[in-house]
């Protein structure tokens, strides 16, 4: 007999007894989170049956116990109302849905006879879903992008969207957004919006090829022969740089981010270029002058004029050296300094003058001394039975 009641009283919610009904204008509904929502409905109670109580729940009816009321739900207490009455209408409102609201919902009466009782069969399933902008996984800077927005469901009521660009509406109502050739330069924030709800913010996460090369060279400042110089390479890209190749000239020297040459040398003096690439291309960077500072090199000294050097004439010894500095000449004679300046003139010369001559060359990094020159004055002429004859101090040359 207890089972026999349990089940009839199970019936009574479960099924349609004749002249009740319950329809729901729609099975499932799918609604942005934070919005407003009207679960509409409508019932008919039996003839001759008053309704008690009308109301809805999240609890399907299979025993003779009476389900919760949805208003009673602390989670639910003033965000939900119920706009029906105890005739026909039980509309449902929600003023802002929550995304933990996503339930199935059931419309519930009881009348004043004994097993009055119905809850309608299938309930109406609620999905809640927030907006977010879908863009392309993979975006090339000149591409044509197309952002989305979406819903994880169908809304139930037709969508009008809106669409901003760091916050300013643009024009477009559809759920999509045409960009055209973007560039890399793009660093606007885009968001769309429904129903006075937003989705979060987006940017554009472009790719492209190199830019802005640039080259730095450390330690900065004058560079001197035997010291070790590093060169880094700088590049703005995305993905970041996978290569870079170094270049004097138009010679490949080195590969890497940095270039360094340990005890450099004049030679290493001239221009260098960096390129940089990755998968969308690659650039090279405005050349960068290195000049090698050192001592002075190849000192040398020359006379003029050429030849014999005669007592009372003019000569002029000139220094010559190889220096990207401001170089400094001292003449030495012997052991001792006779002179300053790249050339030393010594007018109506004399045999005293004749000797080895050495040109000093400094700069603020060494210096160095030329080879010895030897010269040798002669005294004069004299005419002997009909010949000339030269002379030195201590020997005497027929010429």
């Amino acid at each position: 007999l207890s089972l026999s009641l349990s089940l009839s009283l199970s019936l009574c919610w479960l099924f349609l007894v004749d002249g009740w009904a319950v329809n729901y204008n729609s099975k499932s509904l799918c609604n942005l989170k934070g919005s407003a929502l009207t679960m509409e409905c409508t019932y008919t109670p039996p003839s001759g049956h008053s309704v008690q109580k009308a109301f809805w729940t999240k609890e399907l009816v299979t025993s003779g116990s009476e389900p919760p009321d949805l208003l009673d739900d602390p989670e639910y207490r003033g965000r939900v109302q119920y706009l029906g009455d105890e005739h026909r209408d039980c509309s449902l409102r929600f003023k802002t849905v929550r995304e933990k609201d996503q339930s199935k919902y059931y419309f519930t009466f009881i009348t004043n006879q004994p097993g009055g009782k119905y809850q309608g069969a299938g309930g109406v399933d609620l999905s809640v879903t927030d907006l977010q902008v879908e863009v392309p996984e993979r975006v090339i800077e000149g591409d044509e992008v197309t952002l989305t927005c979406k819903t994880t469901c169908s809304l139930t009521v037709r969508p009008i969207f809106t669409w901003y660009r760091n916050g300013h509406y643009l024009s477009s109502s559809t759920d999509q957004l045409h960009l055209q050739s973007v560039s890399s330069d793009n660093k606007d924030r885009y968001h769309c919006g429904l129903l006075g709800q937003n989705s979060p913010e987006v940017t554009l996460n472009i790719r492209y090829g190199p830019k802005n090369i640039s080259v730095s060279i450390s330690p900065s400042g004058e560079i001197v022969e035997g010291s070790s110089v590093t060169l880094t390479c700088s590049s703005d890209a995305t993905p970041p740089v996978q290569n870079y190749t170094w270049f004097k000239g138009t010679s490949s020297v080195g590969k890497g981010e940095s270039y360094t040459m340990k005890n450099i040398s004049f030679v290493d003096s001239g221009e260098y270029k960096c390129r940089s690439s990755n998968e969308h291309g690659q650039k090279l960077s405005e050349a960068l002058t290195l000049n090698v500072l050192y001592p002075p090199k190849s000192v040398s000294v020359s006379i003029s004029p050429f030849g014999e050097i005669v007592e009372g004439k003019s000569v002029t010894l000139t220094c010559s050296s190889d220096s990207v500095s401001p170089v400094e000449y001292n003449w030495i004679k012997g052991t001792s300094i006779v002179a300053e300046g790249e050339t030393y003139t010594m007018k109506k010369i004399s045999s005293v003058d004749s000797g080895e001559y050495k040109c000093r060359s400094s700069n603020e990094h060494g210096e160095k001394l030329s080879e010895a020159l030897t010269l040798n004055v002669l005294c004069g002429y004299i005419l002997f039975n009909g010949s000339i004859y030269s002379f030195y101090i201590s020997t005497l040359y027929i010429l």
